[in-house]
């Protein structure tokens, strides 16, 4: 009975180490990544597709590089007008150019202009939010092709660090249903922002 109930225990210690070693850790190099990995496996918030979550084992991320984590410094333009941003679909974003950002990168200057959007008229005070889309060389090869986007709040100062390994593909990346905004051209860069979240599939 005793070697019975041993063998069985062992048994079924490597049933369970078997099926633990079959669970992938999803793949992370940051708070931020662990973050992003974390929504997209919640199937109650994630925008893949369900035959695309099934099969989630963790986004494709470009390796940390502080290259790309800039001191920006914000040009304010309080006077600039609230606009029509395009999306994916017939929807439009009421969005104004909140300023610009201007940094270097490899010793070579770079302008971004950073967007704040129209708040509810139901709303008491302004969101601190700010919405920082791009372009660059590396989209329809190793990122989206529509661009990556950025968040941001607006600062005390006019000094702005930009992160791009905090950069993030719009939903529309992983599901077309979904409705985004369109990168404006004159948000392009001109070099290859490796950092960031890279092209998931075919898309």
């Amino acid at each position: 009975m005793k070697t019975n109930s041993i063998f069985f225990s062992a048994v079924a210690f490597l049933i369970f180490v078997g099926c633990q070693s079959q669970k992938k850790p999803l793949k992370a190099q940051s708070e931020f990544q662990t973050q992003q990995n974390s929504f997209f496996k919640d199937a109650s918030k994630s925008p893949l597709k369900s035959k695309d979550l099934k099969v989630f084992e963790g986004l494709e991320f470009f390796p940390i590089d502080s290259l790309f984590v800039v001191e920006a410094q914000l040009k304010r333009t309080p006077n600039s007008l609230f606009f029509d941003m395009k999306t994916t679909t017939k929807r439009v974003t009421k969005e104004r150019v909140f300023g610009i950002l201007s940094f270097t990168i490899n010793k070579e200057s770079y302008k971004l202009n950073v967007y704040q959007g129209a708040t509810d008229s139901n709303s008491d005070s302004e969101t601190d939010y700010l919405f920082l889309p791009f372009l660059d060389a590396t989209n329809g090869i190793e990122t989206y092709g529509g661009g990556r986007y950025i968040d941001l709040t607006i600062p005390e100062s006019n000094q702005v660090t930009i992160d791009f390994n905090k950069s993030y593909n719009p939903y529309c990346a992983y599901n077309e249903k979904f409705s985004c905004p369109i990168v404006p051209r004159e948000n392009y860069l001109s070099l290859k922002v490796n950092a960031g979240v890279k092209r998931f599939k075919d898309h």
